[in-house]
Order: C-alpha cells, then sequence, then structure tokens
C-alpha cells in the first residue's frame, strides 16, 4: 500500500507540472514607432522553431534564466523572453545585436516585439 500510494503520487506531480518550453505556432510582431506590425509566423517544438517563410532557416532555442531564440531573421540578432511569459497566450520578447559595443549584448535592447498564439 506504501509504494502504490508514492507511486500515485509521483504521477499525480507529473502530469501537474508546467511546461517551461515554448511550443505551437505564434504570430510574430515587431514594434515600430508604438505599432505592432506582423512579419511572419513561427512554429516552435521543443528545442528549434521554424518561420512559415520556407526560405528562412530553423533556429534553435535556449532555455535558461531566459530564453533565447538564435538564428532569428539575421545571424547578429537574438530574440530574449523572461521565463514567466511562456503561458501566456501573449510574449513580449526584447531584440539584441550580438555586435553591439555592450560588453554584454542582452544588456541592450534594438527592438521589441510580440508573439501571439495562433489556436
Amino acid at each position: 500500500m506504501k509504494y502504490l500510494s508514492i507511486i500515485i503520487t509521483l504521477l499525480f506531480i507529473s502530469l501537474n507540472q508546467e511546461t517551461e518550453k515554448l511550443t505551437g505556432r505564434y504570430s510574430y510582431l515587431t514594434e515600430d514607432n508604438n505599432l505592432y506590425i506582423q512579419k511572419d509566423k513561427i512554429t516552435f517544438k521543443d528545442s528549434v522553431f521554424v518561420f512559415d517563410n520556407k526560405y528562412l532557416p530553423k533556429g534553435k532555442i535556449s532555455y535558461g534564466k531566459k530564453i533565447l531564440l538564435d538564428n532569428f531573421i539575421n545571424t547578429d540578432l537574438i530574440i530574449s523572453i523572461s521565463k514567466d511569459q511562456i503561458q501566456k497566450d501573449t510574449i513580449l520578447f526584447y531584440m539584441h545585436d550580438k555586435n553591439s559595443s555592450a560588453a554584454n549584448y542582452l544588456d541592450e535592447v534594438v527592438g521589441k516585439g510580440k508573439l501571439i498564439r495562433i489556436k
């Protein structure tokens, strides 16, 4: 009986854990003069993402304190997302230039935008 209760408890915990990974399909919008302009649509799967525009390469997702999308539209651009944004339908993100003059390029924001979940 003791083992059965342990198994049920572990199963319950694993089923109720929230995912900390980006999954699904989103519209990609960037901010320009306080207006959001839709650029493309993105599909996230585990640690990669793909734009609907088939001429753009696949990108990779790094999970840490912040979620980083690398190889976004150009190789010098990287996107950062706060972990608390993942569970939302509208995810705010910031763009950073890897060739920035700042000591840590993630400290300097060159743009921002939103990812809106497509249901």
